[in-house]
């Protein structure tokens, strides 16, 4: 019996860390759970302790999210997501959009010292963030939403039946 959850807690290490490619050490693979933060004077959110790592070895963009949120994600998948958008015609006007947002309000950003990003006036102002925020993750990037707006979402994410039939169409087979 111990040794069969020994294994299993390997089994889930190796699904939720890898080892780093650059250092060698155990990294977090996905962005994962929900932390409160308080924002200081100047517009700064502490990062969890969970996600730094991940972001210092790799570098962070935040971004406006689809959701009146904003987007933190690794620089590796915000390359991946750029050259999927730059591939899009620049005839498509909804291509064009997409641009806009995603391109101008990106901001490349470096955790302090601390462990802390400064979020810009004007990305705080699109999610409603005053002075706290929710961080989320989210898979492969971290959200960063209002605790009002948060609540909402939290809310839908309560009423999950209403959604089964809309979730239901997408492939969320595990091979």
């Amino acid at each position: 019996m111990v040794d069969r959850g020994r294994k299993w807690v390997n089994v889930e290490r190796r699904f939720v860390h890898r080892r780093s490619p650059i250092n060698g050490e155990v990294e977090l693979m996905f962005f994962m759970g929900q932390f409160y933060h308080n924002l200081d004077d100047k517009g700064r959110l502490t990062v969890p302790a969970l996600y730094r790592d991940r972001l210092n070895a790799d570098g962070c963009i935040l971004m406006q999210g689809f959701d009146s949120n904003l987007l933190l994600i690794t620089t590796s998948h915000f390359e991946q997501l750029s050259q999927k958008v730059n591939r899009l015609s620049l005839t498509d006007s909804s291509a064009r959009l997409l641009r806009r947002v995603i391109f101008s309000t990106a901001q490349q950003l470096l955790l302090d010292k601390n462990g802390r990003i400064l979020l810009p006036n004007f990305l705080r102002q699109h999610a409603g963030i005053e002075n706290e925020a929710v961080v989320i993750g989210a898979g492969h990037y971290i959200e960063i939403w209002s605790p009002e707006k948060w609540s909402n979402q939290s809310q839908q994410i309560e009423n999950i039946q209403e959604f089964a039939d809309i979730f239901s169409e997408l492939d969320l087979s595990i091979e």
